[in-house]
Order: C-alpha cells, then sequence, then structure tokens
C-alpha cells in the first residue's frame, strides 16, 4: 500500500521482497472501514478491486456470545433467560453509517497481493525485486544533518543501493527496526518471553478454517465467545469458508500444531488428535464451537504464539532517512483486527508527508512528522487492542444468570453488571475512534450500494461452496497466517 501511494505521489520506488517468488498464501485480513476509506483515498480503482473480493462482516450481527451457554446458533436478544448473546456490536454499523463509510469486512491475503502487484507493476514493471532483502543500511548526512544527504542499503545479494528514503514495512521482526534500535533479529530469551524487543502477550492461539453452513451463518459475521480464562472467536471470511481462533493463556512455546509462520509449515503435519484436543480444552462449551471445531479437519489447524511491543512513545520510528512503518513499528493483538488497518493509515500519512517535502535535505524532518502525526493514535489502538485480550482472559467470566450455577464468581457477576457499560458507552466510544480517521471523507449511498450488490454474490457463492463440501469434503488451504518473516522495504 505504502509503495503505491508513494508512486501516485510521483515518487520512484522500488520494494524489495525476501521471497524468490509470490505464492498464494495467508488467510483473510480484516479491513475495518477506517482501512477502506484510506485504501480509495489512495486509489480509486485498487478500492474498486478489493470490493470485488471483499467479504462483510458488520453488516449482519457481531458480538460476544456466552461460550457455555449459547446453543442452536440463537439470534434472538439476550435476556436473562436467554443469555446466548452477552453483547451484539451494532455500534459497528451504526458509526459506519454515521460516517457513511464502508462496512468493517475481510479480503483474503493473496487477493490483496494480487491487487497491489497489478496496480503498482502497471506504473513501473520492476519496481517489485523478489528474492532480496535489507541486510543493513546507512545514513548520510548531508550539512550535519544524518540522512539529508540520502540512505544506502545493503541488500542480501550483495549490492549497495541508494535511495533519499528508506521505510522499512518488514513486520514484527523488522531488520530495519533492529538496525535502530540494536536489536539483534529475532533473539529470544531463555524464557522465551521476549523477542527482539517485543513481549509475549501471554497468550497463544489456534486458528482453522472450514466449510461449515451453520445455522447463523448468513445473519452473523463475527461472533466473540467468552468463558472461564479463554474464547473462541469465528467469523465468516467469504465462499463459505469460516475461520476461527481459539485463544489460550500457555506458557510460550507450547506447540501442538504447525505455526505456518511465513507460510512454511514448520513442524511438519499437526498432532494426531489436534481438534479433539483442543476440544478437550473446551470441555463443558457451547455446542455451537463443538460443532464448528467436529467440521475441521487437524491439518487445516495452524497455532501461533502472539507477542507485541509496548508504544514508542519516548522514542521516534524515524532516523535519518530511514523509518518504519506497521508492524515493524507498532505490533498488536489481533483483538480489534487493526494491524492492517493501522498499516495503511501510517501508508496514507507518510506519502501525505513526503508529497510536502521541497528538498531532500528537509526530508528527515518530514519523517520526524510522520512519526509524531501517527504515534498517539496506533498507541491508542496498541493499548485497546492488549487490553481486549487481557480483560477477555483475565477479567471477564461465564455471566451470572438465574437459570444455573454456570456462572457464580466474582467476576461472573462482574461480568453481568458490566454489559450495559459496554453496551452503551465502551463501545461505542471504541468504534466511533477507530473509524474516526476516514481521509475521503463522508461516501454518501455507495456504502449501501456495495452491501447490496455483495449480498447476492455471497449467498450464491456461499451455497455453492456448501453443496462442494458435502460433495467432496473438506479442501485444507495454504497457510492462512499472515508472513511475519518477509522483508517488504520500499526504498
Amino acid at each position: 500500500m505504502a509503495a503505491l501511494n508513494f508512486q501516485k505521489k510521483g515518487f520512484e520506488v522500488k520494494v524489495y521482497e525476501k521471497a524468490s517468488e509470490f505464492r498464494r498464501f495467508g488467510g483473510p485480513i480484516q479491513f475495518a472501514s477506517n482501512a477502506l476509506s484510506t485504501i480509495k483515498a489512495v486509489d480509486d480503482t485498487l478500492f474498486d478491486k478489493v470490493m470485488e473480493r471483499f467479504t462483510f462482516t458488520a453488516t449482519r450481527t457481531c458480538g460476544i456470545k456466552d461460550g457455555l451457554r449459547a446453543t442452536g446458533f440463537s439470534m434472538e436478544e439476550p435476556t436473562m433467560d436467554k443469555p446466548d448473546w452477552f453483547v451484539k456490536f451494532d455500534i459497528m454499523k451504526q458509526a459506519a453509517d454515521m460516517y457513511s463509510l464502508p462496512y468493517t469486512g475481510v479480503i483474503d491475503r493473496p487477493d490483496l497481493q494480487e491487487v497491489l502487484l497489478e496496480e503498482i507493476r502497471a506504473r513501473d514493471p520492476d519496481a517489485v525485486v523478489n528474492g532480496c532483502h535489507i541486510v543493513s543500511y546507512e545514513n548520510h548526512d548531508l550539512n550535519g544533518k544524518a540522512g539529508a544527504g540520502g540512505v544506502s542499503v545493503t541488500l542480501s545479494s550483495g549490492a549497495v543501493e541508494k535511495a533519499d528514503v528508506l521505510v522499512g514495512a518488514d513486520g514484527i521482526w523488522s531488520a530495519v527496526r533492529a538496525q535502530m534500535y540494536g536489536e539483534e533479529i529475532k533473539k529470544s530469551t531463555p524464557d522465551k518471553l521476549r523477542r527482539q524487543g517485543c513481549h509475549y502477550s501471554g497468550y497463544t492461539v489456534f486458528a482453522g478454517e472450514t466449510v461449515v453452513n451453520v445455522g447463523d451463518f448468513f445473519d452473523a459475521g463475527y461472533k466473540v465467545y467468552i468463558g472461564p480464562k479463554r474464547y473462541f472467536v469465528t467469523s465468516d471470511v467469504g465462499n463459505g469458508r469460516m475461520q476461527w481462533y481459539a485463544f489460550f493463556a500457555l506458557p510460550p512455546g507450547t506447540k501442538r500444531a504447525p505455526s505456518g509462520w511465513g507460510g512454511v509449515r514448520d513442524l511438519g503435519q499437526p498432532e494426531q488428535g489436534l481438534v479433539d484436543y483442543i476440544k478437550s480444552l473446551h470441555q463443558g462449551w457451547s455446542e455451537e464451537i463443538h460443532y464448528v471445531l467436529d467440521h475441521t479437519p487437524d491439518e487445516a489447524v495452524e497455532q501461533r504464539d502472539l507477542y507485541d511491543r509496548p508504544p514508542e512513545v519516548l522514542r521516534s520510528w524515524s532516523k535519518g532517512g530511514v523509518t518504519l512503518l506497521g508492524d515493524a513499528c507498532h505490533p498488536m493483538m489481533p483483538n480489534l483486527g487493526q494491524g492492517g488497518c493501522q498499516a495503511i493509515e501510517d501508508a496514507f500519512v507518510l506519502g501525505e508527508e513526503l508529497a510536502q517535502v521541497q528538498t531532500t535535505a528537509d526530508l528527515p524532518d518530514a519523517l520526524q512528522a510522520y512519526y509524531r502525526k501517527r504515534v498517539l493514535r496506533v498507541s491508542a489502538v496498541q493499548g485497546l487492542s492488549r487490553m481486549a485480550s487481557d480483560l477477555i482472559i483475565n477479567a471477564f467470566d461465564t455471566p451470572w444468570s438465574p437459570r444455573d450455577s454456570l456462572g457464580t464468581s466474582i467476576q461472573s457477576v462482574a461480568t453481568t453488571m458490566l454489559r450495559p457499560f459496554l453496551q452503551y458507552v465502551i463501545f461505542p466510544l471504541q468504534f466511533l475512534f477507530l473509524y474516526s480517521f476516514f481521509p475521503t471523507g463522508g461516501m454518501g449511498n455507495l456504502p449501501k450500494e456495495l452491501e447490496k450488490d455483495w449480498k447476492q454474490r455471497h449467498y450464491a457463492t456461499s451455497m455453492a461452496a456448501f453443496e462442494k463440501a458435502q460433495r467432496e469434503g473438506q479442501t485444507v488451504r495454504p497457510s492462512f497466517f499472515s508472513k511475519d518473516d518477509g522483508n517488504q522495504l520500499a526504498a
């Protein structure tokens, strides 16, 4: 996204990609309303292509369900006698409507990669260099200002390239950040609680994908099942597919499944009975969860430990003619689905700052301005993302109900008492804040038109997928975790 935005601003761009070739791997990535507005502000054609491949989730019911009591994929409003739904996120759609923005949803990473490459290569066929990554860089001074004289970049091929600016968009284990902050790439402490300046979040996540026509498939977009010390998430991700995540508070390195990290299944085949293992960790939980797991083959399950970083409010992620973008500078927990969204916002703001520069000597100042404009917002989103995980696992429990004894702890009572506060205060403020970055301005009737067009396609493709799965069985796709060790760098 950054490369395309820079091209449209008139810059010559080179993207160095570690992978020798682009292959279709990776699962869905969520784009919330703020990201969709930013994509359209960058390029209308790109936005149209994304929408052709998009699956809306926020057009339907999303929210938190009772992980122990939910039954029958009910869509009824939550009551004391029928507490299937704990909180519904109606505000996701309402906030988008308030700003007249497209609704939150998902797109497959391979589809996104394909359309981005099309647009970038249409402007410069040689803009993307595969099989080559950044080894190191050097800022050059001009009149005593670091980086004002450009940046030399040493590549894995041994070549040295010169650029005015280097943007490290190389993910959480960033090589560019390692040099900037004096880190050692991917080096972990013996207990694995810290890795290249990142902290283990306390959670490992199993993720799987299945094609299954659950009772609320066309009515619910995104569901979070809460319960004691864990939570389970399901989301419609298009073409009849449902992706699920199971979060557990376990020590780092508690491996039971391939990580899929970087598109490589690094532990070979998953353990026999992996789905049964995950089911055992949800003993006594909702039949809805077990129904989804029962329709997931072991081969479709992967695992990764979750790391993030504290916000960089005390040191800039720009130094001289070098800056960072996305997970390279502000990795965050996945609970709000804002990791990719904030990277897209970064790309937009950075392009705006660079476009105002009159001489190359002013580029370091523009990179610092970019940092200052982004750091407070991304720090808040990082904090909200981490808080969501900690609250769900450590503070929330099975809500109290007078009809049974499933939730009787103090935490259960507190969880129940928090419901109206979450429904009418916390979640509205959260989504209004997240969607408040929309450089296009309101889009009038376009969001409704996009939803109408998508709904017809979605029903047809989903039903076709259900019929195929029933006839031929489940198809296990390539690794769907995002690639963490690529070196996608714009120089």
